[in-house]
């Protein structure tokens, strides 16, 4: 996850730049239930609205939690499916908090009401995540349910009411880009904390709706005006939060914005991201899903390290002899391609694998979402002009 916000604080409160400190154990993102009321478009756990079996109870769920303590998580990211069709959600939140992790609910928001608005408050999740896919008519289709913004955004403000941390989640595609200016406009006037930007992965339905990535020409636009909003944040002295994920190639373009807008602070702002390092897979970030499976992150779920349910965590973590893991802790990591041969590899790390696996089969591969050109990565002349790993739009029909 790139943190726009950090960075661009840097501006007008520079703080000394050091080495690349990995975190003393993984952020969790749990995918405590697959079912789900909704059938997004873009779900990478591919949910539904139905039981589906062999998922861990609370007792198992608690064991875990233990484990993950030992292994020094620092934070637990409760997901699904949607976690708040667990009856024992609360039970689960309320044991996180009492053990020290930093909790956060991962929702689609529907299911925030008045009659469970008191219990969530009562839990103190230090933040809250809800995912709108634009306004009103554009996520109504995407999240294949009418009515589902206006419950969403009802969920968001009980939130907000009550005072905890909300935040909207956006993943772009070609579909709901044009929302993006309104979207921002909304957690504006809403007075909603954080706003998370989320490039398209090609995992579970986000795989199978890779032809409608958004083109590069569009994600540059998008980044501008995230950039333009954030400053314009800074400069007002608000707090907001703004960040982005699934696309370390932000960071190099940030870069590059900078250098173009406050070329006084562009050598500062690029020891400050080589510091952060990019794609954090397999290092930073894991995943359990629903049975009890390890994966590096969310968008590897074809990807199984081992269960809960027979090996311990810190096990399964630190295992390399899973090829993929070995390749993902490698540092640097060996990736070839545009990759391979990008000046700023250190700052992107080379970005999010799973891409170019999915396209190639081969993880190591270049990331076919990388929007920077060869000039702007400084391929060497020998390498510059050949060709680009690419995803084909299928044709569009016509509604």
């Amino acid at each position: 996850m790139f943190r726009l916000s950090q960075y661009m604080h840097e501006l007008v409160a520079p703080t000394p730049a050091g080495p690349r400190r990995n975190l003393p154990g993984p952020v969790v993102i749990w995918n405590l239930i697959r079912r789900c009321n909704l059938t997004c478009k873009h779900c990478y756990s591919i949910s539904a609205d139905t039981h589906f079996p062999g998922e861990l109870d609370t007792q198992a769920v608690f064991a875990v939690m233990d484990e993950l303590k030992r292994c020094r998580v620092p934070v637990l990211i409760l997901s699904g499916g949607e976690p708040l069709l667990r009856d024992d959600i609360f039970d689960i939140s309320h044991r996180s908090k009492n053990m020290g992790f930093y909790t956060a609910l991962s929702s689609n928001g529907t299911l925030i009401t008045q009659d469970n608005i008191d219990r969530i408050a009562a839990v103190d999740y230090d933040y809250v995540g809800v995912s709108l896919d634009g306004i009103e008519d554009t996520h109504d289709r995407f999240r294949r349910k009418a009515g589902a913004f206006k419950e969403s955004l009802a969920g968001i403000r009980l939130c907000r009411d009550l005072g905890l941390k909300v935040g909207v989640r956006f993943t772009m595609t070609q579909d709901n880009a044009a929302d993006l200016p309104a979207l921002l406009k909304l957690v504006e006037d809403e007075g909603i904390d954080r706003f998370y930007f989320s490039h398209l992965n090609y995992a579970g339905r986000g795989n199978k709706n890779r032809k409608d990535d958004a083109q590069h020409k569009l994600t540059r636009w998008a980044m501008d005006l995230l950039f333009e909003t954030c400053l314009r944040d800074v400069e007002q002295g608000r707090m907001r939060e703004f960040t982005t994920g699934n696309n370390d190639a932000d960071g190099v373009y940030f870069h590059q914005w900078i250098a173009r807008r406050f070329p006084e602070h562009a050598d500062h702002l690029r020891a400050k991201l080589v510091q952060w390092g990019g794609n954090a897979s397999g290092v930073n970030v894991a995943n359990i899903d629903n049975l009890g499976n390890v994966h590096p992150d969310t968008m590897w779920w074809h990807h199984t390290l081992g269960n809960v349910k027979e090996r311990p965590f810190g096990e399964i973590w630190s295992d390399l002899s899973d090829p993929l893991m070995a390749g993902l802790k490698a540092q640097p990591r060996t990736v070839k391609g545009r990759c391979g041969a990008c000046a700023h590899f250190d700052i992107c790390g080379g970005n999010t694998r799973v891409r170019a696996q999915q396209l190639t089969g081969d993880a190591w591969q270049e990331d076919p979402a990388c929007y920077l050109d060869d000039d702007e990565i400084g391929l060497a002349p020998d390498y510059a002009g050949a060709p680009r790993l690419t995803v084909t739009p299928y044709p569009r029909r016509r509604a």
